[in-house]
């Protein structure tokens, strides 16, 4: 890699990220885990940074992935309940959410991709459905909201390289909410809502 104390470029803090993308789909780092390093990456100055970014990782020849024996999570549902899912979620190329008078956390800051673009689609009536999302994974979100309401909230960031995950949500008398969370937060949801609404309003803490 050369001197370690060489600054790095531009197209090496990228190239670091690519190299990470490998491994979170190899298995080997969650969408949290993830977002941790790039966020190191991208704000690496000399090459011994990189080194620290990869440390525990294998090598780009041992990228191969591990088959999982978990199976992916399709679907999260609830009529008249609180349901609560989150850990280390494997997640497929589609993955379905919502219900009926009723709240739901999709917390997915630990969870599991197999793939560069995975859609999330919701549908929900008159309940309101929460997606926790760490930062650094491009995430889109569109759909409809009839009497009801769609929000983004935390910081939009581009990464190139990194994964994409697609937000497709339908709310009748619903509420969505799609939460990027910074990985210095904790990981109590109301913490988590109070400091980003209080960031999106220019507030002090």
């Amino acid at each position: 890699m050369g001197d370690l104390a060489e600054r790095v470029s531009d197209a090496e803090r990228e190239q670091t990220v690519v190299w990470l993308r490998a491994h979170l789909l190899a298995g080997r780092l969650t969408l949290e885990e993830f977002s941790e390093r790039v966020e190191q990456a991208y704000a690496a100055r000399v090459q011994a940074d990189l080194v620290d970014v990869r440390s525990g990782l294998p090598s780009a020849q041992e990228l191969s992935a591990v088959p999982s024996s978990r199976r992916a999570t399709r679907l999260t549902g609830a009529l008249l309940a609180h349901v609560v899912k989150r850990g280390r979620l494997r997640l497929g190329r589609w993955t379905f959410a919502g219900g009926a008078l009723c709240d739901i956390d999709l917390d997915l800051r630990k969870a599991e991709i197999r793939g560069q673009k995975t859609a999330l689609v919701i549908l929900v009536g008159l309940g309101n459905v929460d997606v926790y999302l760490p930062e650094n994974i491009n995430v889109t979100v569109t759909g409809l909201a009839f009497g009801g309401h769609r929000r983004e909230w935390g910081e939009d960031l581009v990464r190139p390289g990194a994964p994409q995950i697609s937000v497709r949500a339908i709310s009748i008398f619903g509420t969505v909410d799609v939460w990027r969370v910074p990985a210095d937060m904790p990981s109590d949801y109301g913490e988590v809502t109070h400091r980003l609404q209080r960031r999106e309003r220019r507030l002090p803490p």
